[in-house]
């Protein structure tokens, strides 16, 4: 075997593959220095690595329990901090609705233990007095949510919050906040158009959760608390705070971003007048059981300013306090409001009848039809028309009678008015229908341009149409040949606002605004403004104005609007003016018709088409006149539910309502059956 390396490098002899060290002529071995140091460092390897050991054994078994606790105590928890909500005032600054502090009561899903929460859930609904079942669904609805807490009560009692306070440890999961409760400072004054606060609901949510809302949030539920909620609600601010694993507060609350109160309404309603009002209407339905209507049991009051539609009040009649929705609700005191029979029952208290209630307008809606005679020059203001106590109609002679049975005299437009002849407006009604199918519909069309059967436009909701009947409707509204066919009886009970025409108190109140203005017709509205509240003795900051909208012409010749005044004036002075007797002597020039309109009305051991006479008066004053003694004009609307005849309830109630605005009493009354 050669001694030679490929590349000709001698080999090493020893046979090793490591080169030969010049230095040593024996082969590398491990030294004793080198034995030492490598003893050395793995004795240093062995002690780092048992200290360690040592150390994490010491955590494991011996801390480990301590900061188990440490960390159980150090949990964050985000707090929703709720925001004050906005007051609401009346036209003069003064406060209508605002809030007064409570606590309430939370409960955190996350933090009920896993065994046994049900009876967790159960004694904390005993504590609280709330129904158990329906804490439970509540919880369960809520159980993939353990972010957002349930709210279980407001307006908790102070011995409930001592209780939970002192056993603490036994209810995980419940928390006592402070909260705010809204407050009606006048009770029930405005209740159905002030309308009342409510936690969000999970179908509301669907809809409002891109907007900011929560589970547990208070939302406006109805009325002006429901159309402003974006301005009343405020922004919700942010706290947080240290909790242990039973959810029990380990730390003061840290504010991270404070709560900002929601903006102050101004509306337009002055609370005096409108407390006048709904007291008005319960003096009326008062009087009208003092004439033995007793079947009289609601009415409504409008009061707007007719140059702008300004609503100076609206009253409705049964009303409610909006504090039954404030904390925990109970179904008793809020089943007139949510259940139809307890509703029926109560002559349904929630129901704002100056918008949402429909009535026959009686006599009331002469000048209508008045006003589209003398536009369609079917009619002269100063012809003769004779005023008889009955007239004969149609193929069938049917006889078509007058309130005044004994009455015989021509009378011209304003003498018609002022004595509510409806023999009168018999004829004018039967001069449109005499005009063939072209003229059937004439009235309908004028009436609608005055805004009835539309709703008025008022900023807050709610409203209904009412009816304006027309042979078209009468094909689509009935079955048979006979009932779809208009008849000459059918033009004729319009012409005095009978039979199938519904209108609202707001839509009367409007369309004699147009009479008062000289024939503009006005959009109703209520909220005036968003200002920003008081603080520290500082002026409130105007952040938003609504402007009315412009009022707009109706279309009629003004000569024709102070025909219908004159007849409406004599109505309030004339010696047979059917209001005469309220008005003759009020200092103040008052305008305006009385109505007794036939509305069928189920009544308890009544035939099913029992008839009852609703009570209308509508009118405006000062006649003729921009103001009195600083005071702007004012169209007043009055309706006392089966109240008989107007002159005797709804006259009176009316003036009640001048009086306050005006700051004049009247000197004496005679109350005069009259149409």
């Amino acid at each position: 075997m050669s001694s030679r390396a490929p590349y000709g490098d001698r080999r090493s002899l020893s046979g090793r593959f490591l080169p030969p060290d010049p230095k040593s002529q024996e082969p590398y071995r491990l030294t004793p220095g080198l034995a030492v140091r490598v003893g050395i460092l793995g004795a240093v390897a062995l002690l780092v690595f048992g200290v360690l050991f040592f150390r994490l054994w010491s955590l494991q078994f011996l801390s480990g329990p301590k900061y188990l606790a440490a960390a159980q105590d150090n949990q964050l928890r985000l707090i929703r901090v709720e925001a004050p909500r906005g007051p609401i005032l009346d036209r003069n600054g003064t406060v209508i609705v605002d809030n007064t502090a409570g606590t309430a009561v939370q409960l955190w899903i996350g933090d009920l233990p896993k065994h046994g929460r049900y009876t967790e859930i159960r004694r904390l609904a005993t504590v609280l007095d709330v129904p158990v079942d329906e804490l439970a669904a509540n919880v369960d609805a809520r159980k993939n949510d353990p972010v957002d807490p349930i709210t279980v009560k407001t307006a908790v009692r102070y011995d409930q919050v001592a209780y939970l306070s002192e056993h603490q440890v036994d209810f995980p999961g419940v928390e006592i906040v402070q909260t705010y409760l809204r407050h009606y400072a006048y009770q029930s004054i405005a209740a159905q158009l002030l309308g009342y606060v409510g936690e969000v609901s999970p179908t509301e949510l669907q809809t409002l959760a891109s907007q900011g809302y929560r589970p547990g949030d208070k939302i406006g539920q109805a009325g002006v608390e429901s159309m402003s909620d974006k301005f009343l609600r405020g922004r919700t601010g942010l706290a947080q705070i240290r909790v242990d694993s039973a959810g029990r507060p380990r730390s003061a609350l840290e504010l991270r971003r404070s709560a900002q109160p929601g903006n102050a309404i101004q509306l337009t309603i002055d609370v005096g007048l409108q407390r006048t009002a709904e007291r008005a209407i319960r003096d009326g339905i008062a009087l009208a059981h003092k004439n033995g209507q007793w079947a009289a049991n609601g009415g409504a009051i409008v009061a707007l300013n007719p140059r702008d539609g300004a609503i100076l009040a609206m009253a409705s009649n049964p009303t409610y306090k909006p504090s039954v929705w404030v904390g925990r609700v109970d179904p008793k005191k809020i089943a007139p409001l949510v259940n139809e029979p307890a509703a029926d029952k109560a002559n349904h208290p929630g129901l704002n009848r100056t918008i949402a209630g429909v009535y026959p307008p009686g006599s009331t809606f002469k000048p209508v039809t008045a006003l589209a005679a003398l536009q369609e020059h079917l009619l002269s203001p100063y012809e003769s028309i004779q005023c008889t106590g009955q007239a004969t109609y149609g193929l069938d002679k049917h006889v078509f009678k007058n309130w005044d049975p004994f009455v015989n005299e021509p009378m011209t437009l304003t003498t018609a008015l002022a004595q509510s002849c409806d023999t009168y407006f018999y004829t004018v009604g039967d001069r449109f229908y005499q005009r063939g199918p072209a003229g059937w519909s004439r009235l309908q069309d004028w009436a609608k341009k005055f805004g009835f059967g539309s709703p008025t436009g008022l900023d807050v909701g709610g409203e209904v149409s009412g009816l304006v009947p027309t042979p078209a409707w009468r094909k689509r509204a009935y079955a048979s040949a006979v009932d779809k066919a208009w008849n000459p009886g059918d033009s004729i009970q319009l012409a005095i606002g009978q039979k199938d025409i519904a209108v609202t108190p707001l839509q009367m109140a409007r369309f004699y605004a147009t009479l008062a203005n000289g024939g503009n017709l006005v959009t109703p509205y209520l909220v005036a403004g968003v200002d920003r509240p008081a603080a520290n003795g500082q002026q409130p900051v105007v952040l938003r104005r609504f402007a009315p909208n412009p009022p707009q012409p109706a279309g009629i010749d003004r000569s024709a609007v102070d025909i219908i005044g004159q007849g409406l004036f004599a109505a309030t002075h004339g010696a047979k003016g059917t209001s005469s007797g309220v008005f003759g002597t009020y200092p103040v020039p008052i305008a305006g018709k009385t109505g007794t309109a036939e509305k069928v009305v189920p009544l308890p051991g009544y035939p099913v088409d029992h008839l009852e006479n609703q009570s209308w008066w509508c009118g405006w004053g000062p006649y003729q006149q921009t103001d009195y003694k600083g005071h702007g004009p004012i169209v007043v609307c009055a309706l006392i539910e089966n109240g008989g005849h107007g002159s005797v309830a709804a006259a009176p109630a009316a003036l009640e309502v001048f009086e306050k605005w005006f700051g004049q009493k009247s000197v004496s009354q005679v109350l005069v059956k009259t149409d």
